[in-house]
């Protein structure tokens, strides 16, 4: 867990993601988001959901932010 690229805080949207959690249970300290949601941003953004936050690079935060930002990009989903 402790390599160089690791980062032990992440701030996405204003908020600070610690490193060490699982992306999924990261994610939602977002306000807004839950773990389902977040599950489906990750599937959306092709990221591991198994991965730690502090191991995710600059274009997988990059995705992140902007399907969050845009959520219809996962109307495809819920069937409407």
């Amino acid at each position: 867990m402790q390599g160089a690229e690791f980062q032990h805080i992440l701030r996405i949207l204003n908020t600070n993601v610690a490193g060490k959690r699982n992306v999924v249970f990261g994610l939602t300290k977002i306000k807004g988001l839950g773990r389902r949601f977040t599950d489906l941003i990750c599937k959306k953004a092709e990221i591991d959901v198994n991965k730690r936050a502090g191991e995710l690079t600059a274009d997988e935060i990059e995705k992140l932010v902007a399907i969050i930002q845009i959520p219809d990009s996962l109307r495809f989903l819920f069937g409407s």
